[in-house]
């Protein structure tokens, strides 16, 4: 049965600050002077922009397309969904699988596949510099310039926590550097047949990053392959040290920790052009399944839909069991 419409966590950006309140009033005319002053200032004028953004986020591409207008049985709140069966191949669920969308921190699965594929040593140890720091998003980062994290750590923090700056380490260390890095993934996309794919960086902060649910699911299968990646991007937490400290890492997709679930594979991504996104492999109802979740509205509702989803195939499920054991009697 199929049902269908035709209609970035680390990721998240850093939240703007806006200019405190005075807590107190001058009425002399050097004072208002003074805060008009201020007020027109270049530093209270960027304060303003990013208040403003923080209250009215960009609408996301799938928004700016419509998509969220389609309609499907099981009133999916994301825009783009596809899930499918990873042995028979055989689709349960699609809804605008073939848009094509910025795909936020889903681009680490690839960084992480490339990384794989290079058979790089996860002993190497490799510094965090200017150059991972985000001037896309402004997004933030517990890894300070100069911190030293071994290749390993910096694929598990990618992988689990999103961590943006130890993706771009990633891919930055590469050999060729950045460029060949990228090139790779491009490459590594074409190599599986994901012809609505293209990459611009590694971490998934641009919106020029982007795939549609059909490409992703591929991707999906292609990263299950891979122990590795199962093993660091289903990790519930991490703890990892960085100079004198230690640090609490956790994973971003809060299934993973669920008894209800059992995830081979996931990765979670938001950036506001590409909306909250999720894909996972895993089992329900005894069925190996890959989903796929793009642009959806709310914080929890990728999760919400997943749930959907779950409960779904778990229905259908015991609706074929009822319906063979009535045959067989």
């Amino acid at each position: 049965m199929s049902v269908s419409t035709h209609a970035a966590e680390n990721d998240k950006p850093r939240k703007a600050v806006g200019s405190s309140k005075p807590t107190g009033a001058s009425k002399s005319s050097g004072a208002s002077k003074s805060a008009a002053a201020s007020k027109n200032s270049p530093k209270a004028a960027n304060k303003t922009r990013k208040v403003a953004k923080a209250q009215n986020p960009r609408p996301s591409h799938g928004r700016l397309a419509g998509l969220h207008q389609g309609d499907d049985d099981l009133d999916l709140r994301s825009s783009v969904a596809l899930v499918i069966d990873q042995d028979t191949h055989e689709v349960l669920i699609r809804k605008n699988d073939h848009a094509v969308l910025p795909i936020a921190s889903l681009t680490k699965l690839m960084t992480g596949l490339v990384i794989s594929d290079a058979d790089l040593s996860h002993n190497d140890m490799i510094t965090i510099t200017q150059e991972d720091v985000d001037t896309e998003k402004g997004s933030t980062s517990r890894l300070a310039v100069g911190s030293v994290l071994s290749r390993g750590d910096l694929m598990h923090l990618a992988l689990m926590s999103s961590e943006n700056r130890a993706a771009h380490a990633l891919g930055r260390t590469y050999p060729g550097g950045l460029s060949m890095f990228v090139k790779a993934m491009n490459e590594r996309a074409k190599g599986l047949g994901m012809g609505s794919t293209h990459f611009v960086e590694p971490t998934g902060l641009s919106s020029r990053n982007q795939s549609s649910a059909t490409d992703l699911a591929v991707l999906v299968g292609a990263a299950y392959n891979v122990p590795l990646l199962r093993e660091l991007s289903t990790s519930p937490g991490r703890e990892v040290a960085v100079g004198r400290r230690t640090l609490q890492y956790n994973t971003t997709n809060r299934l993973v920790k669920s008894p209800n679930w059992d995830i081979g594979l996931q990765k979670t991504g938001y950036i506001s052009e590409a909306g909250q996104c999720l894909v996972m492999q895993t089992k329900v109802a005894g069925r190996q399944l890959i989903m796929v979740f793009l642009d959806s509205a709310g914080k929890l509702s990728r999760i919400a839909d997943a749930e959907r989803v779950r409960r779904w195939v778990e229905n259908q499920n015991a609706r074929t069991d009822v319906a063979l054991l009535k045959n067989a009697g």
